[in-house]
Formats: C-alpha cells, structure tokens, sequence
C-alpha cells in the first residue's frame, strides 16, 4: 500500500512477474526461467485503484505474439470482480555465459505459438529522447534489487521511476504533493486532497544494470499535457559512461501518464500553477 492508502502502482508489476513465472514453471519451456530470459518491456494500463482486501486479486495470462527470438505476453488483472489492471510484456530468451541474446528452439516456438490468440491492441504511448534534458535523480541499487540472474530485476525499475517522478514534479511545484505524503512542517496531507495516479506506465529495458556503489540516474521531464493529464519522460542511466553530448548511457526508457483525481479517484483539471510550472518544462522533441 502507498501513502494514498491503494496497492502502489509498481506492485502490479511484481503480481505480473509473479504469474509469469507460474507459467513458465508448470509447462515444457520452464527451462527459460533458469536457464535464461529476460524482459524486454513493459506496458501497463491500470484501470482502477486496488484496496486492502482479504480477497485474492487473479492475474489471467495469455501468449499474444511469438517471433524468432522473442514472445509477449497480455494480461489481465481482477480483483473483487472488477477488472483493475490490463498490461503486456515482451521477453526474450538469453544466453548468460555468452552475455547476448539467443533464438528461441522449435519446441519453445511451437509450444508457445500453440498458446497464442490474438488481443485487443494497447494505444502507442510515445516520447521524445530526452539526452539528459530534465530533472535529475541519482540513486544506489541495494542488495536487494538484484534477482537470480545476479542483475538488477526488471520490477525495482518501476521504483526508480517513482522516486525519481516524485522528486521531480514536487521539486518543480510544491503544490503537487500526494495525498498521505508528510508536508514540510511536519503535517500529513490528508486523503482528501488531489491524488496522482498512475493511469499507464510503459519501460523499456536497453541494457541490463548492476550491482555496484556510484549511483546511477534517473532523467524526467514532462513532453504532454492535457486537461487532468500529464505524459512523463524518463531515462534510466549510466553517468559514468556519458555521451558527447554529456547525457548518460541510457539502460532504460519510461513513459507514464499522471492524472489529477480527487478524494474519489475522478480526475480534476490540472491547476493553473501546476500547468504554468510544468509547461516551463516541458520537452517536446
């Protein structure tokens, strides 16, 4: 649960890897979990806020796409009857000795081409590069980040995000703080002031990152704005191996669309200060 009292958004995705791994493991290509695969990206839509409840919450997975040497996964996610969540993912079988991606055999292309059935297509969710254009955030992996590959696992990306996110929009106008979130003089913004919600968040994972104590980076800039809506930018990256142009070696590419709400999760036009405050910073090609 986060400070706006509803399941944090990044724990979805935890409950997808979850459920992936349970299809992996009870069917002919459970080798890929050990043997090797990694996530390519994520796109995930979420419909409506998760509460505490003692209700289970279902995860459906269906194989949507098969290719030479990759597959995508579409899911759907219920809880209390409702749809919450609809998301995709796109894997790739890998080769850790030799540190490179591999084909997928015939028996795991046909095993998962015999699973595949076609789904309703996600809208394009799209951003400029940002070439370190925008509000930087460092941070350290902890141990605890890393999976059994031995490298940082593709779920922590979602917290680096939302740190960096939060960081950014509450640095550029105070006035963005979340519901449940500590104000400066020590007060607690109560739940019924404006939330933000994640409405959709799409990654991109470039290059694989790892353990180490220099602190990476997270970029974020804000390229839309709508009436309760903002499209945010962000680039995961490597300082300590820079660009000409300065900017970090990006390892991974996020978008995320932010809607104001009220106390009832219905969205509520941006204010004025918070449009004047993020236009100043906006990045748009």
């Amino acid at each position: 649960m986060d400070a706006q009292a509803h399941v944090n958004n990044g724990t979805y995705v935890d409950y997808l890897q979850e459920a992936r791994a349970d299809f992996l493991l009870h069917g002919p290509n459970r080798h890929l979990l050990g043997g090797g695969v990694v996530v390519v990206g994520h796109s995930v839509d979420f419909l409506r806020p998760v509460v505490f409840s003692a209700e289970p919450l279902r995860v459906e997975l269906q194989v949507t796409e098969v290719g030479a040497s990759r597959f995508r996964l579409a899911y759907e996610l219920f809880h209390e009857g409702e749809p919450v969540g609809r998301a995709r993912t796109t894997l790739c079988p890998f080769d850790f000795t030799r540190q490179r991606p591999r084909r997928l055999t015939d028996a795991e292309r046909e095993h998962f081409a015999s699973l595949s059935a076609p789904v309703e297509p996600q809208r394009e969710l799209s951003a400029p590069p940002l070439r370190g254009r925008g509000h930087v955030h460092s941070f350290r992996v902890r141990w605890s980040d890393l999976d059994s590959y031995g490298h940082v696992n593709n779920v922590r990306y979602f917290d680096y995000l939302q740190e960096a996110r939060i960081a950014m929009t509450t640095a550029l106008d105070p006035g963005m703080v979340r519901a449940g979130s500590q104000l400066d003089d020590g007060r607690q913004a109560g739940l019924d002031e404006q939330m933000w919600l994640v409405a959709r968040q799409d990654i991109d994972y470039v290059v694989q990152m790892d353990h180490r104590l220099e602190p990476y980076q997270v970029v974020t800039a804000p390229v839309r704005l709508g009436t309760s809506s903002i499209v945010l930018a962000a680039e995961v990256t490597d300082p300590l191996h820079p660009h000409a142009d300065g900017s970090g070696l990006v390892l991974a590419r996020g978008r995320t669309v932010l809607v104001c709400a009220d106390a009832q999760g219905r969205p509520q036009p941006l204010s004025q200060s918070t449009r004047a405050a993020l236009s100043a910073a906006l990045v748009t090609a």
